[in-house]
C-alpha cells in the first residue's frame, strides 16, 4: 500500500474494481475542483473591486512647442542662378552662415557698377536742386526788387500828384486875381465910358481903359487855360499811377509765378532723388540676398536644389534645417466622443517607438518604460482627420524624456483619468460608455469658453 517493495502487485490486481477506492477518489476530485472553482470567484471577486485608471488611448507623434523650432525650408528670396554651395547634408550650421551663393540672372542688374552708376544719377540730380535753390533765391530777390521798384515809382508820381494838385491851386487862385482885375478894369471902362459921353474924359483915355480891360480879359483867358491844364496833368498823374500799379503787379505776378515753377521743380527733382536712394537701397540689399545664410542654428538635413548652374525662382526651397535647440511636446488626436472629458493638466502616460516599454493600461504605477507628461492645450477646431488635436509637454516632477528623442517619432498615449473599480470599467465597456461616463465634480465649468447663445428666429 504504500509501495515500499519493488515488488509491485499492481499488475495482478485492478484496484479501480474496488467500489471503496472508486468512492475515495471521487471524493477527493470533487474537492479540489470545488476548492478551485471557489478560488477563482474569489479572485474574480476580489479582482472586481481593485481600483483601475480609467484611461483614453491615443496615436500620435513628436512634435515641438514653439514655431521656431520646427524644421523648416530655407527659401531663396531673389531668382537666380546656383554658383557655389558651401554646405553638405548633415552639416551644423550657426545663425548667420552662408549656405549657398546665387548670381543674379534678371537683365536689369546684370551691370556690375549698378550701385557706382545709380548713386552718380542721385548726385547729378543734387546738383540740380542746388541750381534751384540758387534760381529760387534769385527770383525771390527780383519779386523784392520789383516791389521795391513799384514802391519808388508810386512815390514819385505821388510827389507830382501832389506838386499838381499844389499848381491847380496856384492857378486857380491866380485865375481869381485875373478874374478881379478884368472886373476892375471892366468897371473903369464903363464908368470912363459914361463921363466920355458927357464929355468929361477925352477919347485917348477911353481908349486906354478899353485896352486895359482888353488885356485883363486876355490874362483870364490865359490864366484858366494854364488852370485847366494843370487839372488835365493832375488827372493824367492818376491814371498814370493806376498804370503803374498794373505794370509792376503783372511784372510781381510773373516773377511769383516763376518762383512757385522754380519751387515745384525743386520738390520734383527731390521727389525723384528721393525715388533714386530707395531703389539705391534696395539695389543694396538685393546683393546682400545673393548670399543665402541660414536663419537660426541648426542641422542641413536636405538640399533641395543641388546642382551648379542650376535656376531657380523666387520662394524656392533650398535646404530643410533642424533647429539644434527645441522644446519637444507631443502631438496626439482623440475622438470628439472623449474631447469632453479632458482639461489642461490631465496626466498621460506615454511610449515611445525605439524605447521598449510593458505597458498596463489601467494601473499606470506598474508600466515601465513609459514617460509621463500633462496636456497644455485642447485644440478648438476638429482637424480634418476628424479628430481633435492635443499637446502633450513633459513632467517635470518626474523622469526626463530620451535625449536621443527625435521630432517625428511615433507615440502611444495614454490620457489617465480618475480610478474606478475593476467592475465599473467591465461595465462601461459593454454598454459603450465613453470612458469616465460620470464625470461628476471633474467638471471645470469655469475653465470652458461659451458662446452667447444664437437669438431665436421667430
Amino acid at each position: 500500500m504504500l509501495n515500499i517493495s519493488e515488488n509491485s502487485i499492481s499488475k495482478f490486481i485492478n484496484i479501480s474494481d474496488y467500489k471503496s477506492y472508486a468512492s475515495i477518489k471521487r471524493m477527493k476530485v470533487g474537492k479540489i475542483k470545488r476548492y478551485l472553482v471557489t478560488g477563482v470567484l474569489v479572485v474574480i471577486l476580489i479582482g472586481m473591486f481593485l481600483p483601475w485608471t480609467q484611461n483614453i488611448r491615443a496615436k500620435g507623434y513628436v512634435t515641438t512647442r514653439l514655431p521656431q523650432q520646427h524644421p523648416q525650408s530655407i527659401h531663396s528670396v531673389l531668382a537666380g542662378r546656383i554658383e557655389q554651395w558651401y554646405v553638405s547634408e548633415g552639416d551644423y550650421v550657426a545663425k548667420g552662415d552662408t549656405i549657398i551663393y546665387i548670381s543674379e540672372v534678371k537683365s536689369e542688374y546684370f551691370d556690375p557698377n549698378l550701385l557706382q552708376r545709380t548713386t552718380e544719377q542721385i548726385d547729378a540730380k543734387q546738383q540740380s536742386i542746388d541750381s534751384y535753390d540758387l534760381k529760387i533765391a534769385a527770383l525771390r530777390g527780383q519779386y523784392i526788387a520789383l516791389k521795391e521798384a513799384l514802391n519808388l515809382k508810386r512815390e514819385q508820381i505821388r510827389n507830382k500828384i501832389t506838386q499838381a494838385h499844389n499848381k491847380v491851386s496856384i492857378d486857380s487862385i491866380d485865375l481869381a486875381a485875373y478874374k478881379n482885375n478884368f472886373s476892375i478894369a471892366e468897371n473903369q471902362y464903363i464908368r470912363t465910358k459914361e463921363l466920355y459921353e458927357k464929355g468929361l474924359k477925352t477919347l485917348s483915355e477911353l481908349q486906354e481903359k478899353e485896352y486895359k480891360k482888353r488885356e485883363a480879359e486876355a490874362k483870364v483867358g490865359v490864366q484858366q487855360n494854364k488852370w485847366l491844364n494843370q487839372k488835365n496833368e493832375l488827372t493824367v498823374l492818376s491814371i498814370e499811377l493806376l498804370a503803374v500799379d498794373q505794370e509792376y503787379a503783372d511784372k510781381l505776378a510773373k516773377s511769383q509765378s516763376d518762383l512757385q515753377s522754380a519751387v515745384s521743380a525743386k520738390m520734383e527733382s527731390m521727389a525723384t532723388v528721393s525715388k533714386m536712394k530707395s531703389v539705391l537701397s534696395n539695389y543694396d540689399e538685393r546683393q546682400k540676398y545673393y548670399y543665402i545664410t541660414a536663419p537660426q542654428s541648426g542641422y542641413i538635413t536636405k538640399i533641395n536644389k543641388k546642382g551648379l548652374g542650376e535656376t531657380i525662382k523666387e520662394g524656392t526651397d533650398i535646404a530643410i534645417i533642424v533647429p539644434d535647440e527645441y522644446d519637444l511636446a507631443v502631438e496626439i488626436y482623440l475622438k470628439p466622443n472623449d474631447l469632453p472629458l479632458l482639461n489642461v493638466g490631465d496626466r498621460v502616460r506615454l511610449r515611445f517607438d525605439g524605447w521598449p516599454a510593458i505597458v498596463i493600461s489601467g494601473w499606470p504605477d506598474s508600466a515601465t518604460g513609459v514617460f509621463a507628461g500633462n496636456i497644455i492645450a485642447i485644440e478648438q477646431f476638429i482637424s480634418a482627420n476628424g479628430y481633435y488635436r492635443i499637446l502633450v509637454s513633459p513632467d517635470d516632477n518626474t523622469k526626463s524624456w530620451p535625449q536621443q528623442l527625435r521630432v517625428g517619432a511615433g507615440v502611444e498615449a495614454f490620457v489617465l483619468l480618475r480610478d474606478v473599480p475593476v467592475w465599473y470599467e467591465i461595465w462601461r465597456q459593454l454598454n459603450g460608455f465613453p470612458a469616465d461616463y460620470y464625470q461628476g465634480e471633474k467638471v471645470n465649468v469655469g475653465n470652458l469658453k461659451r458662446k452667447a447663445p444664437l437669438k431665436s428666429v421667430k
